[in-house]
């Protein structure tokens, strides 16, 4: 007699971190956590600043060249148009930056910082440097560079075989 399920012993579901079932693909849960864990540390950090994620890289990029068209934003910031809108338009309430059309192409909009926004440079790097303190707290002394090394390993491997397979980009927000 062959068993079935109705006769077979269930086994186990081996138990993962807090008590809960270890993911059929634990490097995947890890970074999925990971990712998860950081992103809402960062978002606190930034509302801190009045800030919502993804507006300190948008800040940055600014701050690194002023005066971009709304283009030139979107093609470097990995974020969809609308977005990129939303985004620039939470901003410019906030009084952080300014919208004009462009001289050469009056479709064009050129995105300046505001003097409010030039003063975010010092309160972003203390943010960033935060964030990186506390994430390498758990990472052995003399591991990060290593760990920085695999996890960008990691994404250009899964950047490439999405590219193979035909995939949109994936360096792009949706």
């Amino acid at each position: 007699m062959t068993p079935t399920a109705a006769t077979t012993p269930a086994t186990p579901t081996p138990l993962g971190e807090g008590g809960r079932p270890a993911p059929i693909a634990p490097l995947s849960y890890a970074i999925f956590l990971l990712a998860r864990a950081h992103r809402a540390y960062a978002a606190e950090l930034l509302r801190q600043h009045g800030l919502h994620p993804g507006q300190e890289l948008l800040l940055m990029q600014l701050l690194e060249r002023d005066h971009q068209t709304q283009a030139e934003l979107l093609d470097t910031a990995g974020l969809d148009h609308s977005t990129l809108s939303k985004s620039l338009q939470r901003m410019q309430v906030a009084g952080l930056l300014t919208r004009q059309p462009s001289a050469q192409d009056r479709r064009a909009m050129v995105v300046s910082l505001t003097a409010k926004g030039h003063r975010m440079r010092e309160p972003l790097t203390q943010m960033w440097n935060t964030l990186e303190e506390k994430t390498l707290r758990g990472v052995e002394p003399g591991r990060a560079d290593a760990l920085v090394r695999s996890l960008n390993g990691v994404r250009q491997a899964i950047v490439n075989r999405a590219r193979q397979d035909g995939t949109p980009d994936l360096q792009r927000r949706r």
